[in-house]
């Protein structure tokens, strides 16, 4: 196991894959659609005259709807899930990380937090990109879903002027589920 420990090392601080460019700007249709998903009643997404009056030029995005503007689409995911299981690896450290992973039986997944820091609004007309680090990586722990490790991504929102809109941490438990205390 060290061996696998040493060569995750590698990985820390790296750009984890290319910026996500959002393929679409951020728009009140959208923001619409989002918070009636979510019950979010506050007005100030919804109606101009609303914002304007909390000193808003227009509706704002709610801040922790930032990820989903940069979402690679059921296209994307499918392309991904489809060379993971003909063993293609791309060219991007994530990939290399994920593979390197996979191999060593650390084959399933779960998301364990997110921590958000919400430094600008998001407007209608923003275009969002996404800037993704490797920040860290656990050593191999024993969890109650088997051996694994924890991986944190820093990832950086900004706009089209580069200006830093969110930076979040993602965490989550890539782990060997046949080694959970009991599995057969």
């Amino acid at each position: 196991m060290q061996s696998l420990e040493k060569q995750l090392e590698q990985f820390l601080g790296v750009e984890a894959e290319p910026p996500r460019v959002a393929r679409y700007e951020v728009n009140a249709p959208m923001i619409r659609n989002w918070v009636e998903a979510h019950d979010d009643r506050n007005p100030v997404y919804v109606d101009a005259e609303a914002a304007r009056a909390t000193g808003r030029p227009d509706v704002v995005c709610p801040p922790a709807m930032a990820s989903t503007w940069v979402m690679s689409g059921y296209r994307r995911y499918r392309d991904v899930q489809r060379m993971r299981s003909e063993g293609v690896v791309e060219d991007f450290a994530y990939s290399r990380l994920l593979q390197l992973l996979d191999d060593a039986g650390f084959t399933s997944v779960v998301a364990t937090n997110l921590e958000q820091e919400y430094l600008q609004e998001i407007h209608p007309g923003d275009h969002v990109t996404t800037h993704f680090t490797i920040e860290a990586i656990s050593p191999v722990k024993k969890t109650g879903l088997g051996e694994g490790c924890f991986i944190t991504l820093l990832k950086k929102y900004v706009n089209q002027h580069d200006d830093l809109l969110v930076e979040e941490r993602f965490r989550l438990l890539r782990f060997n589920p046949s080694t959970q205390e009991g599995a057969a």
